[in-house]
């Protein structure tokens, strides 16, 4: 029975893992797809729907969920900065989204990865975090004029639930947290950085 669990659950996550990779890979595509023929300012709309698939996909990290919700009102109201700052946004985080999730999707589906793998999966995001980062926290910041404008996904009192809720001031909170939270996790992806390739070289 136990044997049998742990195929059904290594199954389900190498299914899911590259599934996920399918989509991240597909956002890429459509990115440099879109800049190419019509330039930075349609990346957004050709991006929007599988971006929110592969970001829901993610539903099960709790983490990805919260901050796809801070990442989703850039439209193409935003100034000509923040389509760009968007371009490199969703190429940036694309990258290192395609090959985690290929990474564990090849050590569910035959139990090991490459070593070339495993040395992207930990080391990519010394460039891709800092520059992605920066991005976003651009966006939330150029996308706040919209968000108090339109207020999209705001929750007025009174309502049936007694419950309001303002994405405006939840997304400054969002910036309150990225810009000093920031350097202690990529603190942290180094620590796991280390001990990954330390452990695969005493393999």
């Amino acid at each position: 029975m136990a044997s049998a669990l742990t195929v059904l659950r290594r199954l389900y996550l190498s299914i899911y893992n590259w599934l996920v990779f399918i989509g991240w890979f597909q956002v890429l595509f459509l990115a440099l797809k879109a800049l190419k023929e019509s330039g930075h300012e349609h990346v957004y709309n050709a991006v929007e729907k599988p971006l929110l698939l592969a970001q829901s996909a993610a539903v099960m990290e709790i983490l990805h969920g919260l901050i796809g919700l801070v990442r989703s009102p850039v439209s193409s109201t935003l100034p000509q900065i923040g389509s760009r700052l968007y371009l490199t946004w969703g190429i940036l985080w694309s990258f290192p989204e395609i090959i985690r999730y290929s990474f564990f999707g090849m050590k569910e589906a035959f139990g090991f990865a490459p070593s070339w793998h495993l040395w992207l999966r930990y080391s990519t995001f010394l460039v891709l975090y800092p520059t992605g980062i920066s991005s976003e926290v651009g966006l939330i910041y150029f996308a706040l004029p919209y968000i108090k404008a339109s207020e999209k996904y705001c929750f007025r009192m009174p309502n049936k639930w007694n419950f309001s809720f303002d994405y405006f001031y939840a997304a400054i909170l969002a910036l309150g947290i990225y810009v000093p939270g920031s350097p202690h996790l990529y603190h942290y992806m180094l620590g796991q950085r280390k001990r990954a390739l330390s452990k695969s070289k005493k393999e």
